[in-house]
């Protein structure tokens, strides 16, 4: 986007706090408004019919949740949920679909955060499939560290392992052998990263497949 695009999508902006665990919507919801992630983690989980769920994608800085919307689709198979606390600006969904449709730059830049998306999708196929827990553990670790201000960020064990879709106590091994390596400490809810190399030494490399933080 050129500066007279951006300064169109910001004048539409609405400034917004996000709480962890605050719910954007929801399997089959209309998606109303699309949010510029400024601080904290925002993600798409799929929600399967047992109550189970797992991430799919995670949003922080670097992105915009509800990307859907612009082909006016609902929510189809995840929940979009914060995971952790943070600030957004909020747009109108039929709004920026307005500025795209009259600006190309707004809508090959979203076109290009889309494809973005897609690669994180196929790589996360794969990593789900093959990737040690702890290995998966760290990546997300790391993900998360990248997103947040500051080097410690609240995650319980039972969310943790929602979002990986992994037993609560295979969860806590992981967590136990990251502390054991030095790389994390956790204690009620609390992770700080201690030693980030040591998390990078164990994440497996869909890190730094699809991570857009790296150089």
């Amino acid at each position: 986007m050129n500066d007279d695009d951006r300064r169109a999508v910001e004048a539409a902006l609405t400034p917004v706090e996000l709480q962890q665990g605050r719910v954007i919507y929801e399997p089959g919801d209309p998606i109303d408004h699309l949010h510029f992630v400024d601080d904290g983690v925002v993600s798409s989980v799929a929600v399967l019919q047992d109550g189970r769920t797992v991430e799919t994608l995670m949003v922080g800085r670097e992105g915009v949740t509800g990307v859907a919307a612009m082909t006016g689709a609902r929510a189809a198979f995840t929940r979009n949920v914060v995971q952790v606390t943070g600030a957004s600006h909020r747009i109108d969904a039929a709004r920026f679909r307005a500025l795209a449709e009259d600006r190309p730059g707004v809508r090959a830049a979203i076109g290009n955060y889309t494809a973005v998306l897609q690669g994180e999708l196929e790589q996360s196929a794969a990593c789900n499939a093959l990737h040690r827990a702890e290995q998966r553990f760290a990546k997300w670790l790391l993900r998360c560290h990248d997103r947040v201000r500051g080097d410690t960020f609240n995650l319980t064990q039972e969310y943790m392992a929602a979002m990986l879709g992994s037993q609560r106590t295979t969860v806590n091994e992981a967590a136990q052998g990251l502390q054991k390596a030095g790389a994390i400490s956790y204690s009620r809810g609390r992770i700080t990263v201690v030693d980030r190399d040591a998390l990078e030494r164990v994440a497996c490399e869909c890190y730094r497949a699809v991570d857009t933080f790296r150089d």
